[in-house]
């Protein structure tokens, strides 16, 4: 690749992973909707779930049908919840925001793999209180493969972030059942963040624990008080995690290995 076309894809790699990241975040969509109901993700078709006639491909663009239609089925006018347009565009940004902090390497395809299904299960979490085995226990294992074929990244470091991360919170659990005599969390956030580790490495687990507790204590209190619950809501911690995770990769690795260096100096890699 000459200098001239290694400059035109730079220039053009932010609308094309902004395009991709909206059209994964299309099928995200039919995920979400469709899993916890134990469809396949592939037939029937998009299709509107009151008349059920099919949505043409120019009825189906990520993003821009929806506001050119003003999120209503062209059919029946029935109208279609804006977060379908939300989770495209959020799926498309953090494509895009990827990009800025990786830049191109093979890391970038585990790292937009990952993002994928952290936002397919935070909103199945969110609707559903579930983590699926489907996209946590294949997310372990892919990202250990990551590991294992790229040079870039260490093995050790993802097999120690899966024990860390899934070691933590199981133990959380167990302790907490062993006082209260309940579960206080899923099997689920033990496999997510298990697969944080395996992705991210062992050096983020400390990072993602400490600010997914943070923002959800804030917004679970800020619920709370809207419920009528109050401070016995459940609420799913998944999200929280997710959203941890994606802080360590947009900036939080630096703000870690710098607690890690000042704390725990002896553990800082050569």
């Amino acid at each position: 690749m000459s200098e001239d076309q290694a400059q035109i894809l730079i220039m053009l790699a932010p609308t094309l992973l902004f395009v991709l990241g909206a059209c994964l975040g299309s099928f995200a969509n039919v995920i979400i909707y469709r899993w916890p109901k134990g469809e396949s993700f592939v037939r029937p078709g998009s299709h509107c779930v009151t008349c059920k006639k099919n949505i043409p491909w120019f009825q189906n663009i990520p993003i821009l049908s929806w506001l050119i239609l003003r999120g209503r089925c062209a059919s029946c006018k029935t109208p279609f919840s804006i977060r379908y347009m939300l989770v495209e565009i959020l799926m498309a940004s953090l494509f895009v925001a990827s990009w800025y902090f990786i830049g191109f390497q093979f890391y970038l395809i585990e790292i937009l793999i990952f993002i994928f299904g952290l936002v397919v299960v935070s909103f199945i979490d969110l609707d559903h209180f579930l983590l699926p085995d489907l996209f946590t226990l294949s997310g372990i294992v892919i990202g250990l493969l990551g590991a294992f074929l790229n040079p870039e990244r260490s093995f050790f470091d993802a097999a120690l972030g899966v024990l860390l991360g899934g070691g933590f919170l199981w133990a959380l659990a167990a302790l907490y059942y062993q006082f209260r005599k309940e579960e206080g969390m899923g099997g689920g956030d033990i496999k997510l963040l298990a697969w944080i580790g395996a992705v991210l490495g062992w050096k983020a687990i400390a990072f993602v624990i400490i600010s997914s507790s943070l923002i959800g204590s804030v917004l679970g209190i800020a619920t709370a008080l809207r419920s009528k619950k109050g401070l016995k809501t459940v609420i799913p911690f998944g999200p929280y995690l997710a959203l941890g995770s994606v802080l360590w990769i947009f900036g939080g690795e630096s703000l870690g290995l710098w607690y890690l260096k000042l704390f725990l100096p002896f553990l800082e890699t050569p």
